[in-house]
């Protein structure tokens, strides 16, 4: 079987991701690296091997041989990238969200319908271990009918401060809520109707970027099932983990609690720290990829060559940042807001 000729639009922390999982899948075939910085794109290039490097990916899909890209760009920027991938007949893998206006969903959901590509967004959450485990439990009715969920998703303050350069154009929406609202939709089989949201500000703002510090959010879903989301990026950094995790779902017959951010399983003390380090999103085992956000994107590589349907539909893409407006729209206006697919 010939290799998948994989490109990669976006050489920074996570497109360095995508490059290790696709640099190890025998079925892939890493040709082209482009960023805007030039230089960003050619020292992840000289990492791998990557023969093709561009600063202008309207270059690259005219110059290169390219089955699928995948897209690991500021979440901004997604549409263009995505609709010009779409229209040179190139596959799509986006890191969420897939767009942060109606505008620009619209847009590339026409283009990659039109086009005859296929395109997943990166929700991994999907693939980690204790949500998949607790999913399987509510497929199976143990839980009986979902009721109600509780999730907390926050970041450390560094990732606003330091990791991301773009804070201040995004919103921890997009950053974690879009997988919370990703999450929550899977687990409830069921799409949400009304969203009322209220928001903070100032730490952030304290600390030079200009952006809002957390988010409240009730979700009613169709079939009458209630969840309440909170996004911060207001975490102390000395949290031991990135992320601060919690998930309950609670249904007619039973209950099942998540704590992914104080989980014990390593903890690791040296004479200048102490940590927890990653064993379930992003880490290496004798030096191959591990964690579930690899697996997400094997499966994205996987299905594509097979020709099987993602597990993150179109539908889920789009629909999931539409719900993302309109919690914005609600924190916004004080009001209540019906989500408008």
């Amino acid at each position: 079987m010939s290799k998948a000729k994989f490109a990669i639009i976006g050489a920074g922390l996570w497109g360095e991701t995508h490059a290790y999982l696709y640099n190890e899948h025998p079925n892939v075939d890493l040709v082209a690296i482009c960023d805007v910085d030039l230089a960003r794109a050619q020292r992840l290039a000289n990492r791998f091997g990557v023969p093709n490097v561009f600063s202008d990916h309207n270059r690259m899909l005219r110059e290169v041989t390219i089955d699928a890209v995948a897209i690991v760009t500021p979440d901004f920027v997604h549409a263009p990238l995505a609709v010009d991938c779409a229209r040179a007949g190139k596959h799509i893998l986006i890191e969420k969200p897939l767009a942060t206006t109606r505008e620009d969903v619209r847009a590339i959901v026409d283009a990659v319908k039109s086009n005859g590509v296929r395109m997943m967004v990166d929700f991994h959450n999907r693939w980690s271990p204790p949500f998949a485990v607790a999913k399987q439990s509510v497929d199976a009715g143990e839980l009986g009918e979902p009721v109600s969920a509780y999730f907390r998703l926050n970041d450390v303050r560094w990732v606003a401060t330091d990791m991301l350069r773009w804070a201040a154009r995004s919103s921890i929406l997009w950053f974690l809520g879009s997988h919370a609202v990703d999450t929550l939709r899977w687990f409830f089989n069921d799409e949400v109707e009304t969203v009322y949201s209220v928001s903070s500000s100032g730490v952030m703002r304290s600390l030079g970027v200009d952006a809002v510090d957390m988010y409240q959010t009730i979700l009613r879903f169709r079939r009458g099932g209630i969840a309440t989301m909170e996004n911060s990026w207001i975490t102390p950094n000395t949290h031991p983990c990135l992320n601060d995790i919690k998930f309950n779902i609670t249904g007619t017959k039973g209950m099942i609690n998540l704590d992914l951010s104080n989980n014990q399983m390593i903890e690791r003390f040296t004479e200048d720290k102490n940590d927890r380090p990653d064993v379930l999103v992003r880490h290496f085992v004798h030096g191959k990829a591990r964690g579930f956000a690899y697996e997400s994107i094997r499966h994205f590589v996987d299905q594509l060559i097979s020709g099987e349907d993602f597990v993150v539909s179109v539908e889920d893409a789009a629909n999931t940042s539409l719900v993302i407006l309109a919690i914005l729209e609600s924190a916004e206006t004080g009001k209540p807001v019906q989500v408008q697919y």
